[in-house]
């Protein structure tokens, strides 16, 4: 069999229904022995965008995502997608092309070899695994390291960049089986967190999107009501807690809420830190007086513990999931009656629904999404004011509805991982919540979705800038330079022209009707959402130094 075909019948082994990504003349086999073996090959407008939606695939699915790209430029613009899968931990699997392997060395169009633009070279910092396949009997080999470093430990994604005479080559027939039985690595301190709990007077716990990496919802739910632990999200953490539930306390940093700000200001003794890095986004406007006594962190990597809050910490390291299970086997900590410490209302934002002008405010817009949307709609926020917004005034109901990620942040790739997730799972209600800059860069992906019949509800929000960009640099420097948009985006419009449903709504009865109906349509529907450009969003703790 050609190289091309084993690796498409290993796919269709693996459970794969599709695969993302834009040919070119070094990869065009595999896009025969796709469709042979009844893979769907979906056509992105982009490979950035292919990754993402890849990735979004892997997320929806529980299984490894596939992406393709052909050599030179194409494999490049794969790189952002690999960076924001590795900051998610999702497990991808990017296939890039090359000339013909025996032409090494000779002055060729899009050359990925170290000749040219060495793709394994440049995907190494962003992928677990990154390795050129020179030889097709090494395939065996290379894909089954390609899918344990993906698949196991803390996932990710990996590169192969396979020559086009080595996609070609003959080779012997193998199956290799996914590594998804491989034990996780598990502690041998966890039960060491469990006197400071005891002894704890005033504990939080710190939840990041590591929870949602390592499905460790039910732990951390048994872990703070055992223990009648006060729950504080981090921005990417947003989702992994439900909003109503006595003990949660909102969001800290970007985007975070006031009951979370005053209790670390209260006093804490014990931090314990889950599937967080505690990066700068996350602990935004965090001050001296909030600085805990002690900390337990739980993550797989030991990189960032320990270096950004100076206290002593108890590193606990591995999966989440598998340490806090021993942890509360050890403790015999269960789900039980408990005091609450705090109850997080969703108090109405502070600005009128309406400016003066009658421009509705974007966390009204907010309020008025959740209210229409099914309470286990998943919804994936992009990077910008607009998901800033959502953490501070989006309730969560079910854990594992929201995903945001605070660390990577790729404009627009919410957009594709929405579109992965919707075709991996078609029987949930799949929403991508973005903004209008944002769309001007991955945008073109809704004719994605429109084409191959993938029915995600896109909620823009417009106000004719990158919002972010523009209020956190005239917080802080009195000005704004570069940010707005002199013609800006008819983002209704767009969406018609790409064969989607498009609706403008500038009041929150038309956000609620346009929601109602789109949820019940079977066709991508983009919901261009006017909202007041001087508002100031919930993210103006970041400061920016010109010093």
């Amino acid at each position: 069999m050609r190289v091309s075909q084993v690796l498409a019948s290993n796919m269709k082994t693996w459970g794969i229904d599709r695969v993302f990504g834009i040919p070119g003349k070094p990869i065009s086999p595999m896009m025969l022995d796709l469709d042979s073996e009844g893979i769907e090959f979906v056509l992105t407008r982009h490979e950035a965008g292919a990754g993402f939606a890849a990735a979004g695939y892997a997320m929806g699915s529980r299984k490894l995502g596939v992406a393709l790209g052909t050599s030179g430029p194409g494999g490049t613009n794969l790189l952002t997608a690999a960076g924001q899968a590795k900051a998610y931990n999702l497990p991808l699997l990017i296939l890039t092309g090359q000339p013909s392997a025996s032409d090494s060395g000779k002055a060729l169009g899009q050359d990925s070899s170290y000749f040219g633009t060495d793709l394994v070279k440049m995907f190494e910092p962003v992928t677990l695994f990154s390795a050129r396949v020179e030889r097709a009997d090494l395939l065996s080999m290379y894909l089954r390291h390609a899918l344990e470093r993906a698949l196991t430990g803390p996932k990710g994604p990996v590169h192969l960049c396979i020559p086009f005479d080595i996609l070609m080559s003959q080779v012997e027939p193998f199956a290799l089986s996914l590594p998804i039985n491989i034990p996780q690595a598990i502690s041998p301190n966890a039960e060491e967190a469990i006197p400071l709990l005891n002894a704890a007077q005033r504990p939080v716990l710190f939840l990041g999107k590591g929870v949602n990496a390592a499905d460790a919802y039910e732990e951390v739910r048994i872990l703070a009501e055992h223990w009648n632990i006060p729950v504080i999200t981090t921005p990417g953490g947003k989702g992994v807690f439900p909003t109503k539930h006595p003990l949660c306390l909102g969001n800290f940093g970007l985007g975070g809420t006031a009951q979370a700000r005053d209790y670390l200001k209260s006093g804490v003794d014990l931090l314990i830190a889950v599937g967080t890095k505690l990066s700068d986004m996350t602990l935004s406007g965090f001050t001296a007086d909030m600085m805990p006594k002690q900390v337990i962190h739980f993550d797989y990597d030991i990189t960032f513990i320990g270096k950004t809050l100076d206290v002593p910490t108890l590193p606990v390291l591995g999966d989440a999931k598998g340490n806090l299970q021993r942890l509360i086997a050890t403790a015999k900590a269960s789900s039980r009656m408990y005091e609450a410490a705090a109850t997080l209302e969703s108090p109405p934002p502070a600005v009128p629904e309406y400016n003066a002008l009658g421009e509705l405010s974007a966390a009204f817009a907010v309020k008025a999404l959740r209210s229409a949307l099914p309470d286990d709609a998943v919804v994936f926020g992009d990077d910008g004011s607009h998901t800033f917004y959502a953490i501070r005034h989006f309730d969560i109901v079910e854990p594992g509805t929201f995903h945001f990620d605070d660390v990577f942040g790729a404009m627009g790739h919410a957009i594709g991982y929405a579109i992965g997730a919707k075709a991996a799972r078609p029987d949930r209600t799949i929403v991508c919540l973005t903004g209008d800059g944002c769309a001007m860069m991955h945008g073109m992906e809704i004719s994605t979705a429109v084409n191959h019949r993938i029915p995600v509800i896109f909620v823009v929000l417009n106000n004719g800038r990158l919002d972010m960009v523009d209020k956190g640099m005239s917080h802080n420097t009195g000005r704004s330079v570069g940010a707005i948009y002199r013609n800006p985006l008819d983002t209704a419009m767009f969406a018609r022209s790409l064969g989607a449903e498009g609706v403008c709504c500038r009041t929150s009865e038309e956000i609620r009707a346009a929601v109602a109906d789109a949820v019940k349509a079977d066709v991508p529907t983009v919901i261009e959402i006017m909202v007041d450009p001087l508002e100031t969003p919930p993210i103006l703790s970041r400061l920016l130094s010109l010093d």
